[in-house]
């Protein structure tokens, strides 16, 4: 699916609806993580060229070696590219263990151990947002945020700003072809990185992006089956919520 017609347009109009968005709110600085994936190469991308001051964080926790290098390949390249880029690495494998091992018996369940990962970053985003006025950038696309609700709750749902969720992943895929994303990132597979097998996002959704995409844009095609399933499961991610009323 792709909708766009001039992605040097759609860059400038994101660069600068960042960048306002900062101003307005009176902080100072952006901050994102960068897993490795196109979603938080674009996003990362954008905030970089907006020229607000960006802190963009690696932040393993038993990565994969190929995960880690993508991320620290486009770490160096946004440091290397853009004077307002600040990269910070921390290694948070030690600390996710020490939890893990603190709970015991309460942190056996693998679902809920790989969302416990992506809070534990949505910490570490937010301490840092906390010490330099800034404001934490989601990486989420279209499909995640709102087809599937592919993401974890009060994880990297856990934002203050979303510049590319109204872009489909193969928008995004695109813009990053234009911004220079490196060509690894762009045709690797994608996948949350939270699972010590490395499945993919196509292996944990039973579907591909390019279906999911047809399914939301025309209601019609091989995904949407899974669309309504994932859609109708994740209601509470992308509800408000429920609250009880006097």
């Amino acid at each position: 699916m792709d909708r766009i017609k001039d992605y040097a347009e759609l860059e400038r109009r994101i660069s600068d609806w960042i960048g306002k968005y900062v101003t307005d709110s009176k902080m100072l600085s952006l901050v994102i993580g960068v897993s490795g994936g196109i979603d938080s190469a674009v996003a990362s991308t954008l905030a970089a060229r907006s020229g607000i001051q960006v802190y963009a964080l690696g932040m393993p926790i038993h990565q994969k070696e190929e995960q880690e290098n993508l991320s620290d390949a486009h770490l160096e390249w946004l440091q290397n590219s853009y004077s307002n880029v600040t990269v910070l690495k921390y290694d948070l494998s030690e600390t996710f263990d020490t939890l893990v091992s603190t709970m015991g018996a309460y942190a056996k369940d693998k679902l809920a151990l790989a969302n416990t990962r992506s809070r534990l970053r949505m910490v570490t985003l937010y301490q840092v947002a906390g010490t330099v006025r800034g404001i934490v950038v989601g990486t989420g696309n279209k499909v995640e945020d709102y087809g599937v609700g592919f993401y974890t709750k009060y994880g990297d749902g856990g934002v203050d700003i979303a510049p590319i969720a109204d872009l489909y992943k193969t928008e995004v895929w695109e813009l990053g072809k234009y911004l220079g994303v490196d060509k690894r990132i762009i045709e690797a597979s994608p996948t949350d990185g939270l699972w010590d097998d490395g499945r993919t996002d196509e292996d944990q959704l039973g579907c591909s992006y390019e279906a999911l995409e047809e399914a939301m844009e025309t209601g019609s095609g091989p995904g949407v089956d899974t669309l309504q399933h994932f859609f109708k499961q994740n209601q509470h991610k992308m509800n408000p919520i429920p609250t009880f009323k006097l």
